[in-house]
Protein backbone atom coordinates (compact mmCIF):
# COMPACT_ATOMS: atom_id res chain seq x y z
CA UNK A 1 0.00 0.00 0.00
CA UNK A 2 1.60 3.59 -0.92
CA UNK A 3 0.98 6.31 1.25
CA UNK A 4 0.73 9.82 -0.02
CA UNK A 5 1.83 13.07 1.96
CA UNK A 6 -1.53 15.01 2.16
CA UNK A 7 0.54 18.63 1.16
CA UNK A 8 2.24 17.77 -1.48
CA UNK A 9 0.60 14.15 -2.85
CA UNK A 10 4.01 12.27 -2.93
CA UNK A 11 4.40 8.76 -2.27
CA UNK A 12 6.09 8.76 1.10
CA UNK A 13 7.51 5.85 3.28
CA UNK A 14 5.49 5.06 6.60
CA UNK A 15 8.55 6.57 8.39
CA UNK A 16 8.85 9.92 6.28
CA UNK A 17 7.18 12.79 6.32
CA UNK A 18 7.38 15.95 4.47
CA UNK A 19 6.65 18.46 7.45
CA UNK A 20 9.11 19.68 9.15
CA UNK A 21 10.40 17.80 12.40
CA UNK A 22 9.16 19.65 15.70
CA UNK A 23 11.61 19.86 18.04
CA UNK A 24 11.09 17.69 21.45
CA UNK A 25 10.24 19.39 23.99
CA UNK A 26 12.59 18.50 27.26
CA UNK A 27 10.10 17.36 30.14
CA UNK A 28 9.36 19.73 32.82
CA UNK A 29 10.32 19.65 35.98
CA UNK A 30 7.66 18.05 38.47
CA UNK A 31 6.10 20.35 40.72
CA UNK A 32 7.17 20.13 44.27
CA UNK A 33 4.38 18.50 46.20
CA UNK A 34 3.34 20.87 49.09
CA UNK A 35 1.45 18.63 52.21
CA UNK A 36 -1.98 20.81 53.55
CA UNK A 37 -1.55 18.63 56.74
CA UNK A 38 0.55 20.77 58.47
CA UNK A 39 -1.74 24.02 57.89
CA UNK A 40 -4.70 22.26 58.89
CA UNK A 41 -3.04 20.93 62.07
CA UNK A 42 -2.27 24.89 63.11
CA UNK A 43 -5.64 25.97 62.03
CA UNK A 44 -6.90 23.03 64.42
CA UNK A 45 -4.42 24.17 67.21
CA UNK A 46 -5.48 27.95 67.13
CA UNK A 47 -9.41 26.83 67.07
CA UNK A 48 -8.95 25.00 70.02
CA UNK A 49 -6.85 27.51 71.79
CA UNK A 50 -9.62 29.85 71.26
CA UNK A 51 -12.05 27.78 72.55
CA UNK A 52 -10.18 27.04 75.98
CA UNK A 53 -9.71 30.68 76.13
CA UNK A 54 -13.44 31.33 75.87
CA UNK A 55 -13.91 28.20 78.63
CA UNK A 56 -11.81 29.72 80.81
CA UNK A 57 -13.82 32.97 80.98
CA UNK A 58 -17.07 31.45 81.55
CA UNK A 59 -18.29 31.58 85.36
CA UNK A 60 -18.37 27.77 86.28
CA UNK A 61 -16.42 25.87 88.76
CA UNK A 62 -12.92 24.23 86.78
CA UNK A 63 -14.25 20.73 87.55
CA UNK A 64 -17.31 21.61 85.13
CA UNK A 65 -15.16 23.47 82.73
CA UNK A 66 -13.41 20.32 82.54
CA UNK A 67 -16.12 18.36 81.03
CA UNK A 68 -17.32 20.71 78.67
CA UNK A 69 -16.89 19.96 74.88
CA UNK A 70 -16.74 22.33 72.49
CA UNK A 71 -20.76 22.53 71.71
CA UNK A 72 -21.22 23.17 75.05
CA UNK A 73 -18.38 25.44 75.09
CA UNK A 74 -20.14 27.45 72.41
CA UNK A 75 -23.76 27.15 73.44
CA UNK A 76 -22.56 28.70 77.19
CA UNK A 77 -20.64 31.28 75.25
CA UNK A 78 -23.50 32.42 73.16
CA UNK A 79 -26.25 32.19 76.07
CA UNK A 80 -23.90 34.59 77.79
CA UNK A 81 -23.95 36.61 75.22
CA UNK A 82 -27.88 37.14 74.84
CA UNK A 83 -27.61 37.83 78.33
CA UNK A 84 -24.89 40.52 78.33
CA UNK A 85 -27.08 42.50 75.55
CA UNK A 86 -30.06 41.98 77.36
CA UNK A 87 -28.84 43.16 81.07
CA UNK A 88 -25.89 44.76 81.24
CA UNK A 89 -23.33 44.87 83.60
CA UNK A 90 -24.69 48.26 85.35
CA UNK A 91 -28.33 47.62 84.74
CA UNK A 92 -29.06 44.62 87.26
CA UNK A 93 -27.93 44.85 91.02
CA UNK A 94 -25.56 42.27 92.43
CA UNK A 95 -26.15 39.24 94.29
CA UNK A 96 -23.87 37.18 96.36
CA UNK A 97 -23.68 33.72 95.18
CA UNK A 98 -25.17 31.97 98.62
CA UNK A 99 -28.42 34.39 98.34
CA UNK A 100 -29.07 33.10 94.98
CA UNK A 101 -28.90 29.80 96.10
CA UNK A 102 -30.88 30.39 99.15
CA UNK A 103 -33.27 31.76 97.10
CA UNK A 104 -33.93 29.06 94.24
CA UNK A 105 -33.97 26.29 96.87
CA UNK A 106 -36.85 28.20 97.84
CA UNK A 107 -39.06 28.54 94.85
CA UNK A 108 -41.56 25.26 93.45
CA UNK A 109 -40.02 25.55 90.06
CA UNK A 110 -37.13 27.25 87.49
CA UNK A 111 -36.38 30.60 86.65
CA UNK A 112 -36.56 31.02 82.43
CA UNK A 113 -35.87 34.01 80.84
CA UNK A 114 -36.07 34.01 76.78
CA UNK A 115 -35.56 36.84 73.92
CA UNK A 116 -38.36 37.85 72.10
CA UNK A 117 -37.19 35.82 69.18
CA UNK A 118 -37.94 32.87 71.84
CA UNK A 119 -33.88 32.47 72.44
CA UNK A 120 -32.70 30.92 75.73
CA UNK A 121 -31.09 33.68 77.64
CA UNK A 122 -30.91 32.45 80.91
CA UNK A 123 -31.84 29.27 82.78
CA UNK A 124 -31.22 28.87 87.04
CA UNK A 125 -29.17 26.24 88.03
CA UNK A 126 -31.80 24.58 90.18
CA UNK A 127 -33.28 23.49 86.32
CA UNK A 128 -31.67 19.93 87.19
CA UNK A 129 -33.56 19.30 90.74
CA UNK A 130 -36.61 19.56 87.96
CA UNK A 131 -35.60 17.78 84.98
CA UNK A 132 -32.62 16.08 86.22
CA UNK A 133 -30.31 18.09 83.34
CA UNK A 134 -27.99 20.72 84.26
CA UNK A 135 -27.66 23.75 82.38
CA UNK A 136 -25.49 22.99 80.11
CA UNK A 137 -26.83 19.60 79.07
CA UNK A 138 -30.14 21.45 78.11
CA UNK A 139 -28.36 23.86 76.17
CA UNK A 140 -27.03 20.75 74.13
CA UNK A 141 -30.58 20.44 73.26
CA UNK A 142 -30.67 23.33 71.46
CA UNK A 143 -31.13 27.45 72.20
CA UNK A 144 -34.45 27.97 71.79
CA UNK A 145 -37.25 27.40 74.40
CA UNK A 146 -38.80 25.11 71.04
CA UNK A 147 -36.18 22.95 71.72
CA UNK A 148 -36.63 21.99 75.11
CA UNK A 149 -40.01 21.59 74.93
CA UNK A 150 -42.54 18.84 73.51
CA UNK A 151 -42.60 19.84 69.64
CA UNK A 152 -46.24 18.72 69.43
CA UNK A 153 -47.10 22.15 71.26
CA UNK A 154 -44.33 24.26 69.70
CA UNK A 155 -47.70 26.17 67.38
CA UNK A 156 -49.62 27.19 70.41
CA UNK A 157 -46.84 28.17 72.65
CA UNK A 158 -45.81 30.75 69.66
CA UNK A 159 -48.81 31.59 69.93
CA UNK A 160 -48.72 32.74 73.39
CA UNK A 161 -45.10 34.07 73.22
CA UNK A 162 -46.81 36.36 70.65
CA UNK A 163 -49.28 37.51 72.67
CA UNK A 164 -47.77 38.01 75.24
CA UNK A 165 -45.14 40.14 72.82
CA UNK A 166 -48.14 42.06 71.80
CA UNK A 167 -48.78 43.26 75.05
CA UNK A 168 -46.04 43.91 77.64
CA UNK A 169 -46.98 42.70 80.73
CA UNK A 170 -49.65 40.93 80.27
CA UNK A 171 -49.28 37.52 81.72
CA UNK A 172 -49.75 34.13 79.67
CA UNK A 173 -49.42 30.23 80.84
CA UNK A 174 -49.00 27.30 79.20
CA UNK A 175 -48.17 23.56 79.80
CA UNK A 176 -45.71 21.50 78.04
CA UNK A 177 -43.69 18.05 78.59
CA UNK A 178 -39.85 19.01 78.56
CA UNK A 179 -36.80 17.69 78.19
CA UNK A 180 -35.63 15.03 81.20
CA UNK A 181 -32.70 13.29 81.29
CA UNK A 182 -32.17 9.31 80.19
CA UNK A 183 -32.15 8.42 83.98
CA UNK A 184 -35.16 10.20 84.99
CA UNK A 185 -37.31 8.91 81.92
CA UNK A 186 -36.24 5.22 83.18
CA UNK A 187 -37.19 6.00 86.54
CA UNK A 188 -40.57 7.96 85.30
CA UNK A 189 -41.70 6.93 82.51
CA UNK A 190 -40.82 9.86 80.56
CA UNK A 191 -40.49 13.34 80.37
CA UNK A 192 -41.99 15.94 83.17
CA UNK A 193 -45.07 18.20 82.40
CA UNK A 194 -44.10 21.65 83.56
CA UNK A 195 -46.64 25.00 84.07
CA UNK A 196 -44.99 28.25 82.43
CA UNK A 197 -46.09 31.18 83.23
CA UNK A 198 -44.55 34.17 82.82
CA UNK A 199 -44.96 37.85 80.79
CA UNK A 200 -42.69 40.32 78.63
CA UNK A 201 -41.12 42.65 80.56
CA UNK A 202 -39.08 45.97 79.05
CA UNK A 203 -35.87 46.44 80.61
CA UNK A 204 -35.36 49.75 78.95
CA UNK A 205 -36.98 52.57 77.31
CA UNK A 206 -38.76 53.09 74.81
CA UNK A 207 -38.95 49.14 74.67
CA UNK A 208 -37.97 47.16 71.51
CA UNK A 209 -37.25 43.49 70.89
CA UNK A 210 -33.90 44.02 71.69
CA UNK A 211 -34.62 45.29 75.05
CA UNK A 212 -37.74 43.62 76.29
CA UNK A 213 -37.31 39.72 78.01
CA UNK A 214 -40.02 36.96 78.73
CA UNK A 215 -39.67 36.14 82.12
CA UNK A 216 -41.09 32.94 83.32
CA UNK A 217 -41.33 30.56 86.54
CA UNK A 218 -41.99 27.00 85.35
CA UNK A 219 -43.34 24.73 88.08
CA UNK A 220 -43.51 20.86 87.79
CA UNK A 221 -47.48 20.25 87.72
CA UNK A 222 -46.86 16.69 89.37
CA UNK A 223 -43.90 16.65 91.57
CA UNK A 224 -41.89 13.27 91.74
CA UNK A 225 -40.72 11.85 95.10
CA UNK A 226 -37.21 12.67 94.40
CA UNK A 227 -38.38 16.16 95.00
CA UNK A 228 -38.93 16.11 98.58
CA UNK A 229 -38.00 13.63 101.82
CA UNK A 230 -41.38 11.77 101.17
CA UNK A 231 -44.21 11.70 98.91
CA UNK A 232 -47.44 12.96 99.71
CA UNK A 233 -51.11 11.35 99.21
CA UNK A 234 -51.90 15.25 98.18
CA UNK A 235 -49.25 15.33 95.23
CA UNK A 236 -51.93 14.39 92.72
CA UNK A 237 -55.54 14.07 93.03
CA UNK A 238 -57.56 11.56 89.99
CA UNK A 239 -60.96 12.73 88.49
CA UNK A 240 -63.62 10.51 86.11
CA UNK A 241 -66.03 12.45 83.80
CA UNK A 242 -68.55 11.54 81.20
CA UNK A 243 -68.05 12.54 77.57
CA UNK A 244 -68.78 16.03 77.89
CA UNK A 245 -65.92 16.33 80.84
CA UNK A 246 -68.48 16.83 83.42
CA UNK A 247 -66.90 15.27 86.49
CA UNK A 248 -68.71 12.42 87.99
CA UNK A 249 -66.34 11.71 91.05
CA UNK A 250 -62.73 13.30 91.79
CA UNK A 251 -60.80 11.87 94.97
CA UNK A 252 -60.29 13.99 97.89
CA UNK A 253 -57.07 15.80 97.33
CA UNK A 254 -58.49 18.26 95.08
CA UNK A 255 -59.18 20.31 98.02
CA UNK A 256 -55.44 20.59 98.04
CA UNK A 257 -54.49 21.44 94.53
CA UNK A 258 -57.94 23.48 93.56
CA UNK A 259 -59.86 24.51 97.75
CA UNK A 260 -62.56 22.91 96.18
CA UNK A 261 -64.36 19.65 97.85
CA UNK A 262 -65.58 16.84 96.52
CA UNK A 263 -68.79 17.43 96.57
CA UNK A 264 -68.75 20.95 94.83
CA UNK A 265 -66.99 19.61 91.46
CA UNK A 266 -69.31 16.54 91.00
CA UNK A 267 -71.80 17.19 88.52
CA UNK A 268 -69.81 20.59 86.82
CA UNK A 269 -68.19 20.42 83.54
CA UNK A 270 -64.38 20.70 84.07
CA UNK A 271 -64.61 23.36 81.46
CA UNK A 272 -65.84 25.79 84.25
CA UNK A 273 -62.51 25.32 86.17
CA UNK A 274 -60.44 26.69 83.03
CA UNK A 275 -59.35 29.97 82.08
CA UNK A 276 -60.86 31.38 79.08
CA UNK A 277 -58.04 31.19 77.30
CA UNK A 278 -57.12 27.70 77.79
CA UNK A 279 -60.33 26.55 76.18
CA UNK A 280 -59.70 26.53 72.69
CA UNK A 281 -56.89 24.47 73.51
CA UNK A 282 -58.20 22.32 76.04
CA UNK A 283 -60.97 21.64 73.55
CA UNK A 284 -59.32 20.45 70.92
CA UNK A 285 -57.08 18.17 73.29
CA UNK A 286 -60.83 16.31 74.07
CA UNK A 287 -61.73 16.45 70.75
CA UNK A 288 -58.05 14.25 70.09
CA UNK A 289 -58.55 12.01 72.82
Amino acid sequence: MTIFCSHCHRPLQAEMSCLPARAKQAPSAPRPFRSTKSASKARRDQINAELQALRSLLPISAQEKERLSYLHTMALVCLRLRGAQLFPPGLAPPTGPALGTELLSLLPGFLLVLSADSKLVYISENVAQVLGLSVVELLAQGDTVFDILDGRVGEDVHKKLLLAQEEPGREVTFVSEMRTSKAFRLQHGGNRVVAVCGRFVALRWPPSPSTTAFLALCTPLVQSPTDGEAASQDDVFQSMHLLDMTFIDVTESVTYHLGYHREELVGQSWYSLLHPEDAELAAAQHRAV
